[in-house]
């Protein structure tokens, strides 16, 4: 990927002029030049971990400088000196403070993403991975700025979401900005990518190891070596940045006597796995029926966009009142489901109650991500599962607090699909290594069902429902990134079809747009056995203007030339 770029001669060190007689502007000169070469040859391979370094420098301080502006807002709007302890202060304020702030919060976003997005949605971890696969590396500016600011809003303000989505759409609009500026190539500004939402997971979890894989696992969905290197560096420097502002801490803490009854035990976190695969298939449907009937109930009663994150607020702070634990993140609900400090009724309502202030808040369009409300639904799921098991076999059990550690993995892997990563960040937030095993068997069960019941992952079955089919694999997106203008021939080309052929298949509706993509064309070559498709234009009034042709064979090389590009670059 790399294109290595030839250094020019250097004088031998005794003959170099001394630092003070070099002429003034040198320096500057000398990096211009540097500059001009990467952008138009593409950056070496030395030049390009400088790259990766300064982007996993930039996003770990992004998602360090989120965190802290979500805690500042959160301690002046709720009045507690602790976020991390929202839901113990919650109790004690009015409770039409509860009410009413969620629902001013969601006023305020629906302003921000009607008046800056085209679609009034909030841009997420969705949106990097189709920019990764169809936009080579890039991801929208606008829309991105509004969703970061919509997603603050909301967090700050009682929303019932996480904030890694956000930050990972944050910090891929720096790897775009230098992709941009360098001119990147689609392999060069994937990785770039990847080098930024790395960091940004990274210092999001302080899970430097977890965040370099989620990278290759979620957003690139491939492992090639030469991408390791970069995208690990920008990890561990986004890491260093959180480390620096937040000490060498774990996100939780478990108890001192957590242990298994380990072989005796596997079985049942099997079935944990099993339980917590539908548990996460339960909330990710339940985002997406909140999303259908919420624009239903926009569409039938005729409320303005604006109005639909308000809504969505209101119902937030009416459940609030009487469940505050649903208020924000939830790490003090997850923390204490970890340490063994629910019942068993608890944790069940707990988990149901959360389940449905996620899918109202997402489906009410406010901002946030969903690997938070994952991890503290999936710690109540192990938990209740785990008082039951221990409550019939005593003998052959050990402490429930590990089916809430591997209940809160099992539930993110699925929801994420992401199980390498996802048991890498439950192990690097909890510092829990001994518990390995458990925690393994649970995400492999459970991510083996999920991936059956949804498009593998949360993120590719949003995309799947705005007809965008990454989880089918390159040799279905790839065609919706091919323009049939492409491939075009015109009609006096020596290879195209005589003009009577041509105007025959367009009575035949044997054609496409200039700019239809190969996802259109390629069905319809096989539906109708032909080897040539018309291109027209269209008119309101009078016969379509034929513009060309294209043939089956052309389209088939463009497509299989693709198809190698993207085999060459997985496999590097």
């Amino acid at each position: 990927m790399f294109r290595t770029v030839c250094a020019p001669s250097i004088a031998r060190v005794t003959d170099r002029p001394a630092q003070t007689d070099r002429p003034p502007g040198l320096l500057p000169a000398r990096l211009r030049a540097t500059w001009d070469v990467i952008r138009d040859k593409g950056p070496s391979q030395l030049q390009f971990w400088f790259i990766a370094l300064g982007i996993g420098i930039a996003s770990g301080y992004l998602a360090v400088g989120f965190m802290l502006s979500i805690s500042t807002l959160q301690t002046f709007l709720y009045g507690t000196d602790d976020p991390r302890m929202l839901h113990s202060f919650v109790v004690n304020l009015p409770w039409w403070w509860i009410l009413l702030l969620p629902a001013a919060g969601g006023l305020l976003v629906g302003f921000i993403l009607t008046r800056f997005t085209p679609d009034g949605r909030v841009r997420g971890v969705a949106e990097v991975i189709e920019g990764a696969a169809l936009r080579e590396g890039r991801v929208e500016r606008r829309a991105g700025l509004a969703s970061i600011f919509a997603s603050l809003t909301t967090l700050s303000t009682g929303g019932s979401t996480g904030r890694e989505g956000p930050v990972v759409h944050m910090v891929g609009l720096i790897a775009g900005w230098v992709s941009n500026k360098i001119n990147a190539d689609g392999v060069t500004g994937r990785e770039l990518l990847g080098c930024a939402v790395a960091a940004g997971v990274a210092a999001s979890f302080n899970a430097p190891l977890a965040g370099a894989l989620f990278a290759l696992e979620v957003v690139l969905r491939h492992f090639a070596v030469h991408a390791f290197a970069p995208i690990t560096i920008a990890a561990v420097s986004g890491s260093v940045v959180s480390r620096i502002h937040f000490g060498d801490v774990t996100e939780f803490r478990l108890p001192a006597d957590g242990t298994m009854a380990f072989y005796a035990e596997l079985p049942a976190f099997a079935i944990l796995g099993l339980t917590s695969g539908l548990v996460a298939v339960v909330l990710m449907r339940s985002v997406f029926v909140a999303e259908d009937f919420g624009t239903a109930v926009q569409r039938r009663f005729v409320i303005p966009a604006m109005a639909r994150p308000a809504v969505s607020g209101l119902m937030l702070g009416a459940l609030a009142i009487f469940f505050p634990h649903i208020i924000g993140v939830g790490y003090e609900t997850t923390s204490a489901a970890l340490s063994g400090n629910l019942i068993l009724h608890e944790a069940m309502v707990f988990a149901a109650i959360k389940v449905f202030a996620v899918a109202v808040t997402m489906g009410g369009r406010m901002g946030g991500g969903i690997f938070s409300p994952a991890l503290m639904i999936g710690a109540l799921t192990g938990l209740a599962f785990g008082l039951l098991a221990t409550g019939i076999f005593p003998d052959m059990s050990g402490s429930e607090t590990v089916y809430a550690l591997a209940g809160m993995g099992a539930v993110a892997a699925a929801v994420l699909g992401a199980p390498i990563s996802t048991t890498l960040i439950v192990f690097e937030m909890t510092g829990d290594w001994q518990t390995g095993i458990a925690v393994m068997v649970a995400v492999g069960s459970a991510t083996a069902l999920s991936s059956r019941l949804v498009a593998r992952s949360f993120f590719l079955e949003q995309l799947k429902r705005r007809g965008i089919h990454l989880a089918a694999g390159p040799q279905r997106y790839l065609l919706a990134t091919i323009r049939v203008s492409s491939v075009l021939k015109a009609p006096e080309h020596p290879k195209a079809p005589k003009e009577d052929r041509i105007r025959r298949a367009v009575n035949e509706a044997l054609f496409v747009d200039p700019s239809d993509t190969l996802e259109k064309a390629i069905p319809l070559f096989e539906r109708s056995n032909s080897d040539f498709l018309a291109v027209v234009r269209l008119k309101d009034e009078g016969p379509p203007e034929i513009v060309g042709v294209v043939l089956y064979v052309d389209a088939l090389r463009v497509f299989n030339r693709a198809l190698a590009e993207t085999a060459a670059e997985e496999h590097a």
